[in-house]
């Protein structure tokens, strides 16, 4: 059966439909990349621009003097080296945790199959129904004082890594992957004698790369741009990470050093993007591929 598209093959195999095909389809590209590189660019050049010209109207789209000294100003007045590290140590403790709590809940609810395995899977994702806003509270007392033993985790970065590991969301995408693992591989290797833990690790986890990187991605972005939770968790200002910190040192601050900075804060996030863009297409292509 042939495939119905948009444009008939008859269409394209003339040179005017060819032309106007690939005309339309040029403009359309170029139009959607100006709506998402823009306001980058803007960014970008707006903290080179003098803070009179930054301000002024209508805007100029190149500055008139080029400024990078709203950079190193940001560096080193906004004290990025030290909240980019808290937000590091922050991130990775939350990606860390996730990737070992929810992989081992996936796998035991995917091929261990529990006691009422389906009414606990369905009590989780059932947490997505919630706004996340209406848990901002009860999480709020819990790490103010945890249950049973009394201790206070504000200012302590468990108070991120904690909460974070009940993401129904990365929970649930790992074990729809671990569901579709071939059911052959691992049954010869039960046969040859590999435990549940070995099956785990040295089998599903090779097997599970994309959607691991997937959920890596998932669990260091979510952390990185979250704002509400750190700033009540971290009333120390040196303990901050980024996303606070650039508000709460922003009111003394020039406007083309505060665009500086949230251009440095972006940065790593970019790279990260660009590092493991292969693995995050992979990654969401997976989960629809039938084992």
């Amino acid at each position: 059966m042939s495939t119905r598209t948009l444009v008939s093959p008859a269409a394209l195999a003339r040179p005017r439909g060819k032309a106007v095909y690939w005309t339309v389809f040029t403009t359309v590209v170029l139009l959607f990349a100006l709506a998402f590189l823009f306001p980058v660019y803007w960014m970008v050049t707006g903290a080179m621009k003098s803070p009179d010209e930054v301000t002024r109207t209508p805007p100029t789209l190149l500055p008139e003097h080029w400024h990078l000294g709203a950079y190193a100003d940001a560096w080193e007045l906004m004290r990025l080296p030290q909240h980019l590290g808290n937000t590091v140590v922050q991130a990775a403790g939350a990606w860390a945790f996730q990737l070992v709590f929810c992989t081992a809940a996936a796998y035991a609810l995917s091929r261990l199959r529990p006691v009422f395995g389906k009414v606990i899977l369905g009590g989780i994702l059932a947490t997505l129904m919630v706004p996340a806003q209406a848990l901002v509270v009860p999480k709020y007392l819990t790490v103010a004082d945890l249950p049973l033993i009394h201790v206070s985790l504000l200012n302590d970065p468990l108070a991120v890594w904690l909460p974070a590991v009940a993401n129904a969301f990365n929970l649930y995408l790992l074990k729809r992957f671990f569901d579709q693992l071939p059911r052959d591989v691992l049954e010869a290797a039960q046969i040859d004698g590999a435990g549940k833990l070995r099956i785990l690790t040295s089998i599903v986890l090779p097997m599970s790369r994309p959607v691991l990187g997937v959920v890596s991605i998932f669990a260091l972005v979510g952390v990185w741009q979250d704002f509400l939770w750190p700033l009540m968790v971290f009333p120390d200002t040196a303990k901050q990470p980024i996303s606070v910190a650039l508000v709460q040192l922003s009111q003394n601050i020039q406007l083309t050093v505060l665009i500086a900075a949230m251009v440095i804060a972006s940065i790593p996030m970019v790279v990260l993007f660009l590092v493991f863009q292969r693995h995050i297409i992979a990654g969401i292509s997976a989960g629809g591929i039938k084992g």
